[in-house]
C-alpha cells in the first residue's frame, strides 16, 4: 500500500479531529505533537508499553521522551518526509490508551 503525505489542509483537519475528542495535539517542527501527563511513572510507562506494542505491529514508531509522569510525543512518517495516515492512526490509538489510564 502506497503511503501518501498529507497536505496542509489534511493536517489541519487531522488536528481538528484529534482535538475534538482529546485536547493537546498541535503541529511543531512539521510533526504532530502532544504531551501526555499521567498520575505517576507507572501509568506513563504503561501507556508507552501499550503504544510500543501497537507501533511495532504497524512498523511505525513514535519519537517520544519520558520524564516521570510526562510523555512528550512527536509523530511523522519518515518514508514521506511528513505527516501521513500512519501518524493519524497512531495518534488516535495513543489517545485511546491514555484515556484508559489515570491522567492528571
Amino acid at each position: 500500500m502506497q503511503i501518501e503525505k498529507y497536505n496542509q489542509t489534511q493536517i489541519q483537519a487531522l488536528l481538528a479531529e484529534l482535538n475534538q475528542h482529546h485536547d493537546g495535539w498541535h503541529l511543531e517542527e512539521g510533526k504532530i505533537t502532544k504531551q501526555f501527563v499521567f498520575a505517576d511513572f507507572v501509568a506513563a510507562f504503561g501507556f508507552m508499553s501499550m503504544v510500543a506494542l501497537y507501533a511495532e505491529k504497524m512498523n511505525h514508531h513514535p519519537e517520544w521522551f519520558n520524564v516521570y509522569s510526562k510523555v512528550n510525543v512527536q509523530l511523522t512518517t519518515h518514508d514521506v518526509s511528513g505527516i501521513s495516515e500512519k501518524d493519524a492512526q497512531l495518534a488516535k490509538y495513543m489517545d485511546v490508551c491514555a484515556a484508559s489510564l489515570t491522567l492528571v
